[in-house]
């Protein structure tokens, strides 16, 4: 007897991290994204907290990083909130670009997508938009900025302070 399994979509391996320890749910409560299960919350000012919380699962589809949580995303989508309060143009920019992805998406919007791969081809299709380009080009800096983070990458920090990388370990990068 030949047993013919069909190839359905389940959850991706980030929707499964998402939903044990490391990313859990994320609550939309008033003017605040909250992740109860991760005890950290973020509130929005000129961004509506729906828009923060798709803002968060756009930058861990951007630079993936299973080993993060959810809360060092939100801190580095934050400034965008903040930039969002004082321009205009750049709050348009941002809402407009989040409507188009729940639009691309279809019924259930972006993070309803449970497939990081459908996630990832609807990136592929505006990587050359001023959203994405806004959004990748400023996640570089404040994610990777963030001091908490460089241990887990294997970053030391500067070097010059300390006599250069030549004779502290220039090539003892492990995870690579």
């Amino acid at each position: 007897m030949v047993t013919v399994y069909e190839k359905t979509k389940g959850l991706s391996r980030r929707e499964l991290l998402k939903r044990g320890s490391i990313g859990a749910a994320l609550v939309i409560s008033g003017t605040a994204v909250i992740s109860p299960q991760n005890a950290w919350g973020l509130e929005t000012t000129a961004l509506k907290p729906d828009s923060m919380a798709t803002l968060i699962q756009l930058a861990r589809d951007i630079y993936p990083h299973d080993q993060l949580a959810d809360r060092f995303y939100a801190i580095a989508v934050k400034g965008q909130d903040q930039r969002a309060a004082k321009e205009d143009a750049h709050k348009t920019l941002i809402e407009d670009g989040i409507a188009d992805l729940d639009k691309r998406a279809g019924v259930t919007g972006y993070r309803g997508l449970g497939w990081e791969d459908d996630r990832v081809a609807i990136l592929r299709d505006i990587e050359t938009t001023p959203f994405f380009q806004a959004i990748r080009g400023d996640l570089v800096v404040s994610l990777y900025n963030q001091k908490e983070l460089w241990p887990i990458f294997g970053y030391e920090g500067e070097s010059y302070s300390k006599g250069g990388y030549i004779e502290r370990g220039f090539n003892d990068i492990e995870w690579l």
